[in-house]
Order: C-alpha cells, then structure tokens, then sequence
C-alpha cells in the first residue's frame, strides 16, 4: 500500500508540472518565421533588417509601455510610398473591403495589402518581457488597447499608409451601422488627420451596405468627417451595396473607380 501511494503522488506531481508546463512552454510564439515568410512573399527586401527593426520596438520592454515612435525604425526600413490615387482606407469593413482589393489589387492598396501591414495581418497578439529577449503570444500578453505592442503597430503603419497618400485616396465606410465616421475609430484618429492638402487632392467615401442599411451619405457623422478635412481637400460620398461591388470587382473590364 505504501508503495501504491508514493507511485500515485509521483504521479499526481508529474501531472502538475505538465499542467503548469504546457501553459508555459506556448507563451513562446515563433512570430519570426512567419514574418520572414510573408516578407519573402513580397520579394527584394531585405527581410532580416526589417525583422530587426520590428521586434527591437517591444522586445525586452515592459508590454504595457511599447508606444506608436517604437516603431519608428521599422517604418524606415520599410520605406514605403505609392502611387498616386491608389490607397485604400477602411473602418468596420474589413472583410468586404479585402475581398474587393483581392480583386482590383492593381486600382487599390488597403494597409493589409502594403509592405506595413502584410507581414502581421491577422496576427493577433504579440508582445516582450522585460528582461527577456523572446516575443510572447496572447498568453503572456496584456489587454491594454493603448501603449501595447500591436495596438502601437497598427496605429504607427496606419500613420504611415496615411502620410503617403497622394492624389485622390478612398475610404471605404461601413452603410450598416450608425456611425460610420466613428471619431474613435484609427481612420478618425490617426489617418484622417494625416491626409496632407495639397498632397491629397480629394476623399471619397464609399458607404457600402447590405441587407440592413441603416444609414447614408447624408449621415451626420459624415458631415463631422467633412470638417475635420483640411482645407482644399474635396469631398465625396457614393452609397453601393455588397453586391454591386461583388458583382463590379468580379469583371476584369470595369476600370478603377467605376464600381461607384
């Protein structure tokens, strides 16, 4: 018997050291592969350089501390411009909006699609330790939707996309909700801000709807987003469904801009 119970307490402490191991041991997310991976995908860049930049805004830092000039390093070494009249901005249609670039990728470039944002869409969560030289997962990362280290990511490539719009820019807003000039939402804080007059020569809305239009372009918080455009900046708004941008994207004749 005395033997049973020192084999069962053997055991029971090898299955609480797995419990505790196991939540330990995936708080180490291998973010760099996939970064290199996607960077790679992009072709001519020198992807270490740009890993090195990433990760030296957050690594070793207190993960409640990492703020948008960390990431300024990275953005340098990225360098990114575009062409004029291509970019793309977005609030609450992420998943429409992607789904039509995909198809127009030659007419226009959401962040997502760029240099900035590629190597981290979708990923959801990262952050560093102080003292600790690895990138942890939402495990081992804090909630705080300020000075974090993706909510600064976003927020200083959005400042990047933003300073390189040139020429005619569109924002695609979403038709299904009240708001869709939302003032604490990042086109409001952060890109709209930044559209530079005479480098930006105009803005046009794309208010798509879907089955439960609840608003258009006569909407009140688009009037704000009409003040809050610098001087010499004009402004339109077109109202389009889902569908009719399905059915646009899908034909390779229609050209840039008629899908509005």
């Amino acid at each position: 018997m005395e033997k049973k119970l020192i084999i069962l307490g053997v055991g029971v402490v090898a299955v609480l050291i797995l419990i505790v191991a196991v939540p330990l041991g995936v708080m180490f997310w291998p973010l760099k592969p996939t970064f290199i991976d996607r960077c790679k995908e992009l072709n001519g860049y020198d992807c270490e350089t740009w890993w090195g930049a990433f990760e030296q805004a957050y690594v070793g830092k207190d993960p409640r501390k990492v703020h948008m000039e960390d990431y300024d390093n990275f953005i340098k070494a990225v360098n990114f411009s575009a062409e004029p009249n291509k970019l793309m901005f977005w609030s609450k249609t992420k998943d429409v909006v992607h789904a039509f670039t995909k198809k127009k990728k030659d007419c226009f470039l959401t962040v997502e699609d760029t240099a900035l944002g590629y190597m981290l869409d979708g990923l959801m969560s990262w952050c560093g330790k102080e003292g600790c030289t690895k990138t942890f997962r939402k495990i081992g990362c804090p909630g705080w939707k300020e000075n974090n280290a993706v909510g600064s990511f976003w927020n200083r490539v959005s400042a990047a996309f933003a300073d390189a719009a040139r020429g005619d820019v569109t924002a695609m807003l979403n038709g299904d909700i009240d708001t869709p000039f939302n003032p604490n939402s990042t086109f409001a804080t952060i890109e709209v801000k930044r559209f530079d007059s005479p480098k930006v020569k105009s803005l046009t809305v794309v208010l798509v709807t879907g089955k439960s239009a609840v608003t258009n372009c006569k909407n009140a918080s688009l009037k704000d987003l009409q003040r809050e455009l610098k001087k010499g900046i004009a402004y339109n708004c077109k109202e389009v469904t889902e569908a009719q941008l399905e059915e646009c994207s899908s034909n390779p004749e229609r050209p840039c801009g008629a899908c509005w």
